[in-house]
């Protein structure tokens, strides 16, 4: 490893270790920062252990904070980042399934062996450039290979997330599973359940976003059995066929993990979950009816709408954000609409490029296609449409407002909105035309309903 700190957050990791030795504690880099370092990534956040006890900490940096002193940990910042520092500890009795009821101070070997897997059980010093691997890190590293400290089914009993861990380390770094830890996780695979929803959607989240291909990760949930534990929704798409024409890849299952495949990682958190659940419908919709020719195949007639229901009942019980929620269900329930944006009317194609959502749900519709007929033309289409809008505002303001439509005679009210709306929808349907001219469009077509008797509800979508 290089002895020469390559970023801010080093130099000022290295700096605390400097200081904690200085005042004659052993102090080294633990986890994913060694881990990373030796994989030639940067270092994103670096935590620091410690011989020393919290008060020795404290007499070091009198400005530290006691973020878990019960548990030997305090926060330092220095250069503008912050720095978890523990002490080397025991972890005790596990009594809810995520945290020990109590910890015990100790040497180095002994806080490394309690850690979750051996990639991540390394030690580094920083001031002598030297790796400390007690847990056999650096060979599985080398394999590739995620594998438990100790014995598997003790790591996971002591904190059930692990599981979770184990195969979003698999997917993001693209190692191997160890068979025993992967055996040992099949076993336990129903302990997720007692996990806080936020925490299993932080998991789920980093995998789909930071998987260099997303649907591996998926293969493996499933495989051990924690897939239909946290979205049995998305286990019940393997097996659902699809007609071949449109989908020669397989089935749902199949296309889904091909599409998380293609993302570009890291992925949009929006995009990848859009991705995940944009076919969740079709399970509960699937049926035999009659295809365009006539010959019966497999029909989802508005899974669409089915699929933005179930996503968003999924999507809520993980406690995602508001945001990310409206944004993925809008996704789902759109989806199908990209088909037919060629014979889209010019009003309502607008309003689709000029969606919040767009750029988003049209990286959607591409994958989408990719993974199934490849066929991408109205990708080109949309991107051609936005170039020819390029220079205008996708959305221009209306030339036509309630007032004006109250000015002709209509009274306020639902009445004076219909007219706005089809003054708005004419507008943009007939680019250059004036705002006298769709004043005098609205004025005689008030005269020709009224003269007809007619209700005077002009037709908008």
């Amino acid at each position: 490893m290089a002895t020469t700190a390559s970023s801010d957050v080093e130099r000022a990791a290295t700096d605390i270790v400097r200081r904690l030795a200085a005042a004659g504690h052993r102090t080294l880099w633990a986890g994913g920062c060694v881990r990373d370092r030796l994989m030639g990534r940067p270092a994103k956040d670096i935590d620091i252990v410690t011989a020393a006890p919290p008060a020795g900490i404290e007499a070091v940096f009198p400005d530290a904070k006691g973020v878990g002193r019960s548990f030997g940990v305090l926060i330092v910042v220095r250069g503008g980042h912050a720095f978890e520092i523990a002490t080397f500890r025991r972890d005790e009795a596990y009594e809810d399934g995520r945290r020990p009821s109590s910890v015990s101070f100790c040497d180095e070997r002994t806080d490394a062996s309690r850690r979750d897997f051996t990639i991540n059980g390394l030690f580094y010093d920083p001031l002598r450039d030297e790796v400390i691997d007690y847990v056999g890190g650096r060979a599985d590293l080398e394999r590739r290979l995620v594998r438990a400290i100790g014995d598997p089914a003790r790591r996971f009993a002591e904190d059930h997330l692990r599981l979770l861990r184990a195969v979003r380390f698999c997917s993001t770094l693209e190692f191997q599973l160890d068979p025993a830890t992967a055996d040992a996780i099949r076993e336990r695979a129903a302990s997720i359940r007692r996990i806080s929803a936020e925490r299993i959607q932080t998991e789920l989240t980093r995998l789909l976003t930071e998987s260099p291909r997303a649907g591996r990760g998926l293969l493996l949930l499933r495989d051990v059995g924690l897939l239909r534990e946290v979205l049995p929704e998305v286990a019940a798409l393997e097996g659902v066929e699809q007609p071949p024409e449109f989908h020669p890849e397989g089935d749902v299952w199949t296309h889904t993990v091909l599409m998380l495949d293609a993302m570009r990682a890291p992925a949009p958190a929006d995009l990848a979950w859009a991705v995940l659940l944009h076919d969740v419908g079709k399970p509960p919709t699937a049926r035999m009816g009659p295809g365009a020719d006539g010959r019966p195949r497999w029909r989802f007639d508005e899974h669409d709408r089915a699929g933005a229901e179930i996503a968003r009942r999924i999507l809520e019980r993980l406690r995602m954000p508001t945001r990310r929620i409206e944004n993925v269900v809008q996704a789902v329930a759109g989806h199908m609409r990209f088909r037919e944006v060629a014979r889209m009317r010019r009003a309502k194609l607008r309003r689709l490029l000029a969606s919040p959502t767009f750029e988003m749900e049209l990286e959607l519709h591409r994958l989408d296609c990719e993974a199934s007929h490849r066929d991408v033309g109205n990708v080109e289409f949309l991107r051609r449409a936005q170039e020819e809008w390029r220079r205008e505002p996708v959305l221009p303001p209306p030339l036509v407002n309630g007032r004006d439509v109250m000015a002709l005679g209509v009274p306020e009210g639902p009445r004076t909105g219909r007219w706005v709306r089809w003054a708005y929808e004419r507008q943009l349907e007939s680019p250059g035309l004036t705002r006298d001219a769709l004043l005098a469009d609205v004025t005689e077509r008030l005269r020709r309903e009224n003269a007809s008797g007619r209700p005077p509800a002009p037709r908008t979508e």
